[in-house]
């Protein structure tokens, strides 16, 4: 199937006042948008349990942010910025965190053009003790335009993370348009934000408070987890004119055994918090295709979902990925998706949607079209007339899916 989409059917007016700079003081007081069987209302985020369906099975994304902005200088005086993407060397997330003199990372630079190579030094400009004791200098050792590959090394045998938690900021949002502040630390985070590894939040969970989830589990819902960590591109708008020629980056994603035990138990409604939760579940249908057809999952491909008609049910990809780790001695699925969602796609496993308001001309955009059905204009132009506010610390919304039902 080829994908023939205009970016620019997918784009809205967003006014810089609309743009939420600061969450809010309470989480849960956000907001929240209901769409419901093509209808359009609103209340308030902690109010969501009373609209969830009882026994359902709730799935969030427990991936944590990394501080990972980091501010060099050269012995010239100029200034490097540093965003670290994704490891290299090593490659696993937890094996570089845990790294004690030196790591790899893709990275993002800022001021690219001042830095032809050599060796920079972490800023320290409050002379923090702590600091200077990591010693923390990073080498450009490859530059593919804006982006490179950057070897870190310190001198105190502290893990990375912990060289990165002392050194690093959080990296909020660039549209908020102002620098991380204390509160960033806190609210910029779920609070069951658990694998490090996100370079930006899955901004759907900050509304979540512990009521909220007591009051989710009184109704009889189970909640589980998934991990995918956030790249920096799942925020960014679609640069091509057509959909089709757009790439995904690839985003890693962890899922246990338990949760698709659960979810092939069936009968029950499945909700996503979160883009990122979606993108996780929706890929294990292709993850189970490739289990059934080449005796082994593999990572699922940008466009798999719109390349051909499957002809297996849902039942039995998972059970082919269950029959998979149980043969291997596994106790999770581990592997990394590039799909993207957009109108046209056929849903397998999400019933109902709990997410923010994206920016225009996203592939989030794409993917709540895709979630209702194309009435995504409806959703939008009422926030934008009921003082909604938007994007990563801003209100919320729960989407239904319209009935039909699932492969």
């Amino acid at each position: 199937m080829k994908i023939n989409i205009q970016i620019e059917d997918y784009n809205y007016h967003l006014p810089e006042d609309r743009i939420a700079k600061y969450p809010l003081a309470e989480r849960d007081a956000s907001k929240l948008l209901v769409y419901k069987d093509k209808k359009v209302g609103e209340r308030i985020f902690r109010e969501l349990p009373e609209l969830l369906p009882d026994k359902a099975l709730m799935v969030f994304n427990d991936t944590k942010v990394v501080p990972a902005r980091l501010h060099f200088c050269k012995e010239s005086g100029a200034h490097i910025e540093i965003f670290c993407l994704e490891p290299l060397d090593p490659v696993e997330y937890n094996t570089s965190f845990a790294s004690r003199e030196r790591c790899v990372w893709k990275c993002v630079i800022g001021n690219a053009k001042r830095w032809k190579g050599g060796q920079v030094y972490l800023m320290n400009p409050e002379k923090d003790a702590a600091i200077a004791a990591m010693d923390l200098r990073a080498e450009l050792l490859e530059r593919d335009g804006q982006t490179g590959k950057v070897a870190f090394s310190w001198a105190n045998g502290a893990p990375f993370s912990e060289v990165l938690e002392c050194c690093g900021t959080v990296p909020i949002p660039p549209y908020l348009n102002r620098d991380t502040e204390e509160l960033d630390k806190t609210r910029y985070q779920t609070l069951y934000a658990h694998i490090r590894g996100s370079v930006a939040a899955p901004t759907a969970g900050l509304h979540f408070t512990e009521q909220v989830l007591e009051a989710i589990r009184a109704k009889g819902i189970e909640t589980r987890n998934v991990c995918l960590h956030v790249g920096a591109g799942t925020f960014l708008p679609v640069k091509t004119s057509n959909v089709g020629e757009h790439p995904m980056h690839r985003e890693p994603f962890v899922v246990e055994k338990s949760l698709l035990r659960e979810i092939l138990q069936g009968g029950r409604p499945l909700i996503a918090v979160g883009t990122t939760s979606v993108r996780t579940l929706e890929s294990l249908y292709y993850a189970g295709v490739h289990c059934i057809e080449e005796g082994k999952p593999c990572d699922i491909g940008q466009w798999e979902p719109y390349d051909r008609e499957y002809p297996y049910t849902t039942r039995e990809v998972l059970q082919a990925l269950v029959d998979y780790l149980d043969r291997e001695g596994l106790d999770a699925l581990k592997l990394g998706t590039r799909i993207i969602i957009v109108p046209g796609f056929r849903w397998r496993l999400v019933d109902i949607l709990v997410t923010n308001f994206h920016q225009p001309e996203s592939t989030l955009i794409l993917l709540v079209s895709a979630f209702v059905d194309g009435d995504w204009k409806t959703i939008y132009r009422y926030a934008l007339t009921h003082g909604f506010r938007f994007l990563s610390y801003g209100d919320s919304s729960v989407l239904f899916r319209n009935p039909g039902g699932k492969a």
